[in-house]
């Protein structure tokens, strides 16, 4: 269960959800997550992968027959190794270090103290607008409006990290959607970890992309941008990193919501 506090748009310390009083439409994406039951999704092609870099920045689902079904996109992370060298025993005084892997994952005091959540900006061909994410329990809906919906939070970076499901049955109603990713906790972190953002869709490789730069004071982070372009679902990656958190990606990208300050509560 999770509480939130309403504040100016913008204040620093603190992700946003978006007010109450903006919805209008969008209300109706609460319908049905109640008791709502597990459902099975379209999983893809596992095995093969194309990352979107700089150099690749834009792939289309339409072209890889994979424009209908269930797309999968999940977020996973990890503390950088770097972060860990300076603390590590020798290991001629402690042989058995060498056994451990070289990177720490899952529930250790350091991955506590990161948390990365994943939501994201729609707005739909009607002109609805509104967000998907953890913060708030704006959690989605499959099968009705916005078609979109977010598995639940991940505080701790553990292997299945957080995952959102887009009906693409519905791709005529989507006008774009933008993946993002915030840091909860008031400390800036994505210098001290490594994210990755997969796209499984229903048919066809997986796309990745990773949050690999370094931006010690960052906050938040646009990651991909999903655009219906005359027929056509292009993913295009953005990977913008801001020093606010969803309030300064909508000035970023004009979807004009107004935003409150929230926070969690305790677990």
């Amino acid at each position: 269960m999770r509480n939130a506090l309403f504040g100016a748009a913008g204040t620093a310390g603190r992700p946003e959800r978006m007010r109450t009083t903006t919805w209008g439409r969008d209300m109706g994406f609460f319908d049905g997550l109640l008791g709502a039951r597990a459902v099975d999704f379209d999983s893809g092609n596992a095995t093969n992968a194309i990352e979107l870099t700089k150099r690749r920045q834009s792939a289309s689902l339409t072209k890889q027959g994979a424009a209908t079904g269930h797309l999968r996109v999940n977020l996973t992370w990890r503390m950088r190794t770097s972060d860990f060298g300076a603390q590590r025993p020798s290991l001629l005084r402690h042989p058995l270090k060498a056994l451990k892997p070289p990177e720490i994952q899952g529930h250790g005091q350091s991955m506590v103290d990161v948390d990365l959540d994943l939501g994201c900006l729609y707005e739909l061909t009607d002109g609805t607008k509104g967000v998907v994410q953890p913060l708030g329990d704006y959690l989605g809906d499959i099968n009705a409006v916005p078609y979109i919906k977010i598995s639940g939070d991940d505080r701790f970076g553990s292997g299945s990290g957080e995952t959102m499901y887009i009906n693409l049955d519905h791709r005529e109603s989507i006008k774009r959607i933008l993946v993002f990713v915030y840091i909860y906790d008031q400390t800036p972190a994505f210098d001290r970890t490594h994210a990755l953002v997969t796209l499984y869709p229903s048919s066809g490789p997986r796309l990745e992309i990773s949050l690999d730069e370094r931006h010690p004071q960052a906050r938040s982070c646009a990651v991909l941008l999903i655009e219906n372009v005359k027929g056509e679902l292009m993913v295009r990656r953005e990977v913008k990193f801001v020093y606010g958190f969803q309030a300064e990606l909508d000035r970023l990208y004009g979807w004009g919501l107004q935003w409150g300050r929230g926070y969690k509560t305790k677990v």
